[in-house]
């Protein structure tokens, strides 16, 4: 495929290209050989137009987190749920003989 100069590229599509490595996770040699440009061309529209698009990853690991955070405040009270539970089946098991 005989590629274009990086001229005849539009900016929207040069921020379709950056979107699919910034918001899809593609690779840039894999998005460059797709659409036949330079991956040259590729790092410069990143570095470009690359701050213009939330980066999921730190999205998804601020979600992560969070979730970690509520699942162990929810296990904590499990176990002490549980603790206090086994103490009464103790004690009523004492009763009951």
């Amino acid at each position: 495929m005989k590629r274009k100069s990086p001229q005849s590229f539009t900016d929207s599509f040069k921020r379709d290209a950056v979107r699919q490595i910034v918001e899809r996770g593609y690779s840039i040699p894999d998005v460059a050989q797709r659409l036949g440009i330079g991956k040259n061309n590729l790092y410069r529209w990143v570095k470009l137009f690359g701050p213009e698009f939330k980066n999921p990853k730190i999205e998804t690991e601020t979600h992560t987190s969070q979730e970690v955070a509520r699942l162990k405040a929810e296990l904590k009270r499990v176990t002490e749920e549980r603790d206090i539970l086994k103490k009464a089946a103790a004690f009523f098991a004492s009763q009951s003989q």
